[in-house]
């Protein structure tokens, strides 16, 4: 897989691999959405207007189990991870999404926010 990096992360030395938009699969979309943990993490960016670091994200795990979930949005294109100093900073790639899959992040913030009405929150 081809991967890119941010000059800002090449100028620091610490870079972290992220898919190409053209390279950005559904099927691996799907599968990164798919876990509540994650999920959550993709909410809460979606609120958020600039990037945010990992400390903002407040989940249920440990802070190993939070870098997993966010390795795995980031290697599935969902997100954009870089180094900003020692914090790791986390945006959405919406644009991306909406640009390959038109609605479908949409759809997918909007049934969770549905289903967090029907059965009282999320499980992550």
């Amino acid at each position: 897989m081809q991967t890119q990096t941010t000059p800002q992360a090449q100028v620091t030395g610490r870079s972290l691999e992220h898919p190409r938009r053209e390279e950005i699969r559904l099927e691996d979309v799907l599968h990164a959405l798919a876990d509540p943990t994650r999920m959550r993490v993709v909410r809460t960016l979606a609120e958020e207007p600039v990037e945010v670091s990992c400390s903002v994200l407040d989940l249920p795990v440990s802070k190993s189990t939070t870098t997993h979930h966010c390795r795995v949005l980031r290697e599935a294109g969902v997100i954009h991870q870089i180094y900003r100093g020692t914090a790791k900073m986390n945006a959405l790639r919406r644009e991306d999404l909406d640009a390959l899959f038109p609605g479908l992040l949409d759809s997918v913030l909007g049934a969770a926010a549905l289903q967090d009405g029907r059965v009282g929150g999320d499980r992550g």
